[in-house]
């Protein structure tokens, strides 16, 4: 959920194409790529953290899987290398391999575990979303986003989702989203399932490809709740750091805030950047944009957000989604300054104008009311800054395009589903 707004804040595209930041996003264009994966079920000798999986093994399990296969165990080391080194996405390209090896792997039902990229749009700021093929026909959404600096040196962030929408079919960390939050295209589409650690890694790894650049930044913070699908997210992280060598602290998490979970990703001491979907300053306010608050009282995620600060020593970034006449007023600031203070050090407040949707009377306040916001806080002494939108024009706020979808759904109809009918041409809007 949290990437909801995310994708449409970043300097203008047209001078990024030097960046690493990336987030997952789509545009108005539509380009079709052409590409196959090899899938089976066969069962193996070793079981991977997603099974028959090679994406998403550690250096170390390929190293034992070879032992397995009855190879020595510098196979692994090169299988690790064509993993994430070469990006090899067949088991019988890995030329480096003995052809008995990969024979074996293959027969036992091993796959590489990269999906086909199935069209990609580009916006006009140079954002560029596309829609990754799953094994079941299931589409992931992901967007990329180069971002200029002063030095004129370009962040690619990418922006992975979690979970898969039950009518868009889109993946970040999910497909979908159960929270259905009021302001967020996302939960309108329902909830299909989680995505599997490695589905998360290879949107990374598309976008890296589709850019020919390196991901800097990863913000989990597409489409679905991370903290919903925290073994999986946790997974991702581990093989995005330790395996594609992307820092610890260049990822972020994104949470609307379940409770226990933030305990829990506070006891693995990750050196990551926790960002909480707050949207408002009380709990009344909060029960009403954010109706999961209801099971997680504002104080007890305020505590929870303390002891992650003192568990990991990272700040928490507080988001909060700008309504205008609902919790942009001169007063939600001073009350949003007196929570921060009250539970202490350690925070940012990102200050995010809404992205308009369909189906919401939601809308955006004027740059004033903003400005008068961001103002207010800053002389309260809290840390704060403003996305600059991004995709507005093209529909780029997260889970946008699932109101696309359902005019022309993203995924392959299977047999079961339509008989015989073609499969019907794809559209897609920029995510935020």
């Amino acid at each position: 959920m949290a990437l909801l707004q995310f994708m449409c804040s970043v300097t203008p595209l047209a001078r990024a194409v030097k960046s690493r930041s990336l987030i997952i996003s789509f545009s108005r264009t539509v380009v079709t790529v052409a590409s196959t994966t090899t899938t089976t079920t066969t069962k193996t000798k070793m079981s991977p953290p997603d099974s028959n999986v090679l994406l998403g093994m550690s250096e170390e399990q390929l190293q034992q899987l070879a032992l397995d296969f009855g190879q020595q165990s510098y196979r692994g080391k090169q299988l690790h290398h064509l993993l994430y080194k070469r990006r090899v996405k067949e088991i019988q390209e890995f030329s480096q391999v003995p052809l008995a090896f990969r024979t074996e792997l293959q027969e036992a039902g091993w796959v590489v575990g990269r999906s086909s990229v199935h069209s990609s749009v580009v916006a006009a700021d140079g954002t560029i979303k596309l829609l990754i093929k799953l094994e079941d026909n299931r589409l992931v959404e992901t967007v990329g986003i180069p971002v200029a600096d002063d030095k004129g040196s370009v962040r690619l962030t990418a922006c992975v989702s979690s979970q898969l929408s039950q009518y868009s079919l889109l993946l970040i960390t999910q497909v979908g989203c159960p929270l259905r939050c009021s302001f967020c295209a996302t939960g309108k589409g329902g909830f299909s399932r989680n995505l599997k650690g490695h589905e998360i890694v290879e949107q990374v790894l598309a976008i890296e490809e589709v850019f020919n650049n390196r991901v800097t930044n990863v913000v989990f913070m597409g489409m679905g709740e991370p903290m919903l699908n925290l073994k999986e997210v946790l997974a991702a992280h581990r093989c995005l750091n330790k395996d594609v060598q992307i820092g610890q602290r260049m990822m972020t998490i994104s949470t609307v805030g379940v409770p226990n979970t933030i305990k829990k990703l506070a006891s693995h001491k990750l050196q990551s950047t926790l960002a909480l979907s707050l949207h408002a300053p009380n709990q009344k306010l909060r029960e009403k944009i954010v109706p999961s608050a209801k099971a997680y009282p504002l104080e007890a995620i305020m505590k929870d957000c303390r002891d992650y600060f003192h568990e990991t020593s990272r700040r928490v970034s507080f988001e909060y989604t700008l309504l205008a006449g609902v919790n942009d007023d001169v007063e939600h600031a001073k009350e949003l300054a007196e929570l921060l203070h009250q539970w202490g050090p350690g925070y940012h407040v990102n200050l995010i104008p809404f992205n308009p949707i369909d189906g919401t009377e939601y809308k955006r306040p004027y740059r004033k009311a903003i400005n008068i916001f961001q103002s207010m806080l800053e002389s309260r002494k809290i840390t704060v800054s403003v996305r600059q939108t991004r995709g507005l024009d093209a529909s780029a706020a997260c889970g946008q395009l699932r109101n696309e979808f359902q005019k022309s759904p993203l995924v392959t109809p299977s047999i079961d589903d339509i008989q015989a009918e073609p499969e019907p041409e794809p559209e897609a809007a920029v995510a935020c």
